[in-house]
């Protein structure tokens, strides 16, 4: 948050008319996904338009998608993403999960950072797609005096769908601006060893509180279409890096843990093995009827843990005969995950704050 008594003034031996400038600080945006602004039919058709209008993420040819989003996707996914987000409603505070998490972890970052370097510095945050727009966000910066701006998309691994658009609406923003502040983005963060460590205890902690220990740990990540990784997308491979590495530091062996991919979508080949199918054949073929799933993929948890995971797949699970499923949450606000995001963005400020 911008400090009240950081006023502007006009700079030395400048002329009396001179514009008044802000004391220079360093921004820090960090950014999500994104969230509509309620469940009703049209707040959700204006996000989901905006989220499947993105080239990033529906690469088809808009004279051959459009007219499908339009006039039969728009027409009725509203009613079920609607009624999907209703489900996990934050009621009290009117927002969605993926709102009063991003808030919470900006503001517990925040008040990190100022421990750090005291009034240097100002942390925010964005949506790719929805509100608080990642434009705003960058004038509100400008305005209060950063002229320098890291830009924190909070995806642990790179994806073309998901750090790159948000990287993408952050340059535009810049593009925006009379006096462009000098700009940073961090790079994906899914090996980084406080991050691991983060995966790492939360995997313990969930497993202490459990009476008998699942037999299995699927990792599930959100998926993407096959033809991604084939055109040279890293999230993949990233994915299987970060299971391996959280593998090791748990000190387990293959047969404890297990890489799917969810949040399948049209008719092509995704990354395989599905979520909803793997934990089916888990209780049917290998007979495991305990089961625990965690997503790192995802820096808070959303539609897709809350709804997808603790919904569709659980029952596809029970359905094949599996008799005890534990969501393992998202890091969300958890202090492990905030020291993680503090170290990496402490890094990323070198140079800038000593």
């Amino acid at each position: 948050m911008p400090d009240a008594t950081d006023t502007a003034v006009c700079p030395a031996h400048a002329p009396a008319d001179h514009p008044a400038i802000k004391p220079s600080k360093v921004g820090i945006l960090l950014a999500n996904l994104g969230t509509p602004d309620n469940y009703d039919y049209w707040s959700m058709r204006r996000y989901l338009n905006e989220f499947l209008s993105d080239r990033r993420v529906i690469d088809y040819s808009p004279w051959k998608w459009q007219p499908l989003l339009q006039l039969i996707i728009l027409t009725k996914r509203p009613f079920t993403s609607g009624a999907a987000y209703k489900s996990i409603w934050n009621e009290d505070k009117g927002e969605s999960p993926l709102m009063t998490i991003t808030k919470d972890q900006t503001a517990k970052i925040a008040e990190e950072m100022k421990a750090r370097h005291g009034d240097q510095v100002m942390v925010d945050f964005c949506m790719r797609y929805g509100n608080p727009s990642t434009k705003s966000k960058v004038r509100k910066m400008v305005e209060e005096g950063c002229t320098k701006i890291l830009f924190f998309p909070l995806y642990p691994h790179y994806a073309g769908a998901t750090s790159a658009t948000a990287n993408d609406a952050f340059f535009k923003a810049l593009m925006a601006e009379t006096w462009q502040p000098t700009a940073r983005t961090v790079d994906p963060y899914f090996e980084h060893p406080l991050y691991i460590e983060a995966l790492a205890e939360s995997v313990e902690k969930a497993y202490a509180n459990i009476a008998e220990r699942p037999d299995i740990l699927v990792v599930s990540y959100h998926g993407m279409p096959k033809r991604y990784l084939m055109q040279g997308d890293p999230y993949h491979c990233e994915c299987q890096k970060t299971t391996r590495l959280l593998k090791e530091r748990l000190g387990w062996d293959d047969t404890e843990i297990r890489t799917t991919f969810q949040s399948v979508f049209g008719p092509e080949e995704w990354l395989k093995p599905y979520t909803v199918e793997e934990v089916a054949r888990l209780a049917r073929d290998e007979g495991k009827k305990r089961i625990a799933v965690m997503a790192p993929a995802f820096s808070a948890d959303c539609i897709e843990t809350l709804e997808e995971i603790n919904e569709e797949i659980k029952e596809s699970f029970e359905e094949a005969g599996g008799e005890q499923f534990t969501y393992i949450p998202c890091l969300n606000d958890a202090p492990a995950h905030i020291k993680a995001l503090s170290a990496v963005i402490d890094e990323n400020l070198k140079g800038w704050i000593d």
